[in-house]
């Protein structure tokens, strides 16, 4: 009681910028696990948020403001397994907390990935886990704890350019041993009733072959893209026949179709799917193949997955970057689709979602998300931020960012390029925007841009970028190539130094990339290509626009070295230019932020540094803006 007071104490007298809580929980039997302040907590009743059992402290760990990511709970309740992360920091801790009327930390594991609890023969749990070293996970583990107390490594990966993670299906009949790069996956299954037998392979690795494997009455259904068309369709075999040659299509996706998620049922599979840039959930009957699709509101534009149990109904939320998430029920046995009632936010009237196209030069068609006040008028005097990523075949986030909301209530327009490259539009759209097709994806982005504006979406001298991470590629290519088309570009943690990296074998994840990037060490072509696009190798003297770059001082994915060199180099041939023309020099703002973190999503300082940054630019008075943003971040 009187640690519990204590920590009371502190969440009641602590400011909230300096401690942030992140709503993590999992339910498991009759209670609810979440973090409730700096503790790992559990309820009866997750509406009851004032009567609730502390099960562990984080402060315990003397980490600076450390928060839950993952939390998995041993199928008979003896102990719950919780991964904790800092903000400024990629590296994790897994504490193992033994449930007693008074909890005690068992075990902790450095540096663990993914886990999961499976129950043995003898009814003793046994917890799997990666361990992550250099951003690498090659090693899975298992563990038991009590009087019988065991820690073995069981696998280990030997090819540098994969990654393991472990996977329970949603039966928990079978605990999955994934590895995979960025075009090829192997599976391994866990027996979950003899989790000390050796692993049974699926299906050894085919390149350009990826599956993912779930389990349902003793068939595994995989989700892989095998076969023609190259995109993921849904297939099925008997648990005791796992090789491909046994695999029968069960169900394929339309052309232009992103599968985002599958949840399996005792009686029914759902697919959560993206297609010509809408939002589908499909409701497959097991029982006699009939197939539902719903359209779901034009106004989502992404999902959040919902931890169910629950065999009657699937939960989840959707989301726009402008639209807190919603929640919505689908009940198998009204074979409807249910939403959350109550208060209707406002900005569904007061701002408008728009899907829209941009020809590319090849003629390849590139959707783009728009977003702008309803009551808008003369669009092309009106501010515009553009986002763009195009890589790993991953999607632009799309989750609801309240600086983002703040800006179209202040007359932006905000636009997302889905351009080659991401994974919008499924598996081909990522490969003919990567590898010596990397271009596409530039190509795409000029279109976009020149098309929002042929539209009368905004103008030049009006027109902003943003990128993050691999986005920085596209974004940087693009300030080289037409530096005319934006007034001023922000990147966090931008990959700029694309060639330089790439002949790097020793930074964590040069090996891992090579089949989005190439290998420019012994591929000439590869490397002829990179220096075609990356933005360090085309810096030239020229006109450029105003960029705000944030880094991190230890960021391992994206190491400060790069950015650094980047940043001298602009400026360099920037001075270069003004000397020659006497024109006026650009703002370049290099802001480093310590940590080692790759992305600080809900950065305070970050967020408003960048919206300062570009009312500046634009000539706009942001005293509104920052007004408005306090409602949702309490500064």
């Amino acid at each position: 009681m009187d640690a519990f007071e204590k920590v009371r104490t502190k969440l009641e007298t602590q400011p909230q910028e300096e401690y942030e809580i992140i709503n993590v929980e999992v339910k498991h039997g009759g209670f609810v696990y979440y973090q409730e302040g700096c503790c790992l907590v559990r309820s009866k009743d997750e509406e009851d948020n004032d009567n609730y059992e502390v099960l562990f402290n984080l402060e315990e760990l003397k980490l600076d403001q450390p928060f839950i990511d993952c939390i998995r709970v041993a199928p008979d309740e003896k102990y719950v397994a919780a991964k904790i992360r800092t903000e400024d920091s990629e590296a994790s801790t897994c504490v193992i907390i033994k449930l007693s009327d008074q909890p005690v930390m068992e075990a902790s594991f450095p540096n663990v990935s993914s886990f999961e609890w499976v129950k043995d023969e003898e009814d003793e749990d046994v917890l799997f886990y990666t361990f992550q070293r250099n951003l690498r996970c090659h090693d899975v583990y298992r563990a038991t704890f009590g009087d019988n107390k065991r820690n073995e490594r069981f696998y280990t990966e030997k090819d540098p350019s994969y990654f393991v993670f472990l996977y329970l299906t949603k039966d928990s009949r079978f605990l999955t041993i994934n590895i995979m790069n960025k075009t090829t996956s192997e599976v391994w299954l866990i027996d979950g009733l003899s989790p000390w037998d050796p692993p049974v392979l699926i299906q050894k690795r085919i390149h350009g072959v990826l599956y993912y494997v779930e389990h349902r009455d003793d068939e595994l259904y995989i989700l892989t893209n095998v076969g023609e068309p190259t995109e993921f369709k849904l297939m099925r075999t008997a648990a005791d026949t796992p090789a491909i040659m046994n695999w029968d299509l069960f169900f394929t996706m339309k052309r232009n179709t992103k599968v985002i998620d599958l949840d399996m049922f005792k009686d029914h599979c759902v697919l959560f799917l993206k297609h010509s840039n809408l939002l589908y959930v499909n409701v497959i009957g097991l029982a006699d193949d009939s197939v539902r699709s719903l359209k779901l509101p034009p106004w989502a534009c992404g999902f959040i997955m919902d931890t169910n149990s629950d065999p009657k109904n699937c939960p989840f939320q959707l989301c726009s970057p402008i639209r807190p998430p919603k929640y919505y029920t689908y009940k198998f046995a009204e074979g409807k689709l249910f939403e959350e009632t109550g208060h209707e936010d406002p900005i569904t009237k007061t701002s408008r979602v728009l899907r829209l196209e941009a020809k590319s030069k090849d003629g390849k068609l590139v959707p783009m998300t728009v977003f702008h006040k309803t009551d808008s008028e003369d669009l092309q005097k009106k501010p515009l931020l553009v986002h763009v990523y195009g890589a790993y075949g991953m999607d632009l986030k799309m989750n609801f960012r309240p600086e983002r909301r703040v800006l179209v209530d202040d007359g932006w327009i905000l636009a997302y390029c889905h351009v080659r490259g991401g994974g919008e539009l499924g598996l081909q759209w990522h490969a003919d925007g990567r590898l010596t097709k990397k271009l596409n994806g530039l190509a795409d982005l000029e279109a976009c841009i020149k098309t929002l504006h042929g539209q009368g979406f905004s103008q030049p001298s009006l027109t902003t970028l943003t990128a993050f991470s691999a986005g920085g590629v596209l974004a940087g290519a693009l300030c080289n190539s037409n530096p005319e088309l934006v007034r001023a570009v922000t990147l966090e943690a931008p990959f700029l130094d694309v060639l330089n990296t790439m002949m790097d074998t020793t930074l964590p994840l040069t090996l891992e990339e090579l089949e989005e990037w190439g290998n420019p060490s012994s591929d000439e072509k590869h490397k002829n290509y990179i220096k075609r696009y990356c933005p360090y190798q085309n810096i030239k003297p020229q006109h450029y626009p105003s960029i705000h770059i944030t880094a991190y001082e230890n960021d391992e994915r994206v190491p400060l070295k790069g950015i650094v060199s980047y940043t001298e180099k602009l400026k360099e041939a920037i001075a270069e230019h003004a000397k020659d023309t006497g024109y006026q020099t650009p703002n370049i703002i290099l802001d480093i932020q310590p940590g080692g973190n790759h992305v600080i999503e809900d950065s305070h300082k970050k967020i408003t540094a960048q919206i300062k940054f570009l009312y500046e630019e634009l000539g706009l008075d942001s005293t509104s803006v920052f007004e408005d943003l306090k409602k949702y971040l309490k500064f």
